[in-house]
């Protein structure tokens, strides 16, 4: 993988409500098809999460933020009536846990933090993300785009939720031709009669 600062593609698209765009910004990180990834060392967290300067990152804290990611891609893509990672939620349980995620009530309601201010609190405060997208509805809407060498996360506006590419004109666009291509290559079937 290349090792880039930022990742443009579908810089113009609208990003997930609210704190959601934490975790758009967090998964679409890396990109499969053209092999660029910003996550190339462990100092490139602190930017992504927004982590202080005296916070001390190693290789260890980079590869659970990739665990975490990628699990969060595999949820995402389950959204998109994908097969999520059967270790998915594990990974998302031990990262809550290592960031020691509590409920907090405040005048405006109770939320999910982490007690931790470290990678681990800033991993955990992005389960804590998803665990309240789910309560309000809108997780479901982030999905992995379904083509098999981008699976870029992007929410779906469209008002059944049917949307299935990160964009119609590129991913759609190629799984109709790839399709249509193979039906051409593929000789009609034949009858059984003589």
């Amino acid at each position: 993988m290349e090792p880039v600062d930022s990742i443009d593609y579908l810089a113009d698209a609208e990003p997930a409500p609210g704190r959601l765009a934490l975790v758009e910004r967090f998964v679409n990180t890396v990109d499969f098809e053209h092999g660029r990834e910003v996550l190339s060392e462990p100092e490139r967290l602190r930017a992504i999460l927004g982590l202080e300067q005296e916070i001390r990152i190693g290789q260890a804290d980079l590869r659970r933020a990739l665990e975490v990611r990628e699990a969060l891609r595999s949820l995402a893509l389950a959204n998109n009536g994908g097969e999520a990672d059967p270790q998915a939620h594990a990974v998302l349980e031990r990262a809550a846990a290592r960031g020691r995620l509590v409920i907090r009530f405040g005048e405006s309601g109770a939320e999910l933090v982490p007690v931790s201010r470290d990678v681990d609190g800033a991993l955990a405060d992005l389960v804590g993300v998803v665990y309240t997208a789910t309560a309000d509805g809108t997780w479901s809407r982030l999905k992995a785009c379904r083509r098999d060498v981008c699976h870029w996360v992007f929410y779906d506006r469209s008002r059944n939720r049917s949307a299935v590419w990160c964009r119609m004109a590129v991913c759609g666009n190629r799984i109709k031709t790839r399709a249509y291509r193979e039906r051409r290559a593929t000789p009609p079937a034949r009858s059984g009669r003589r």
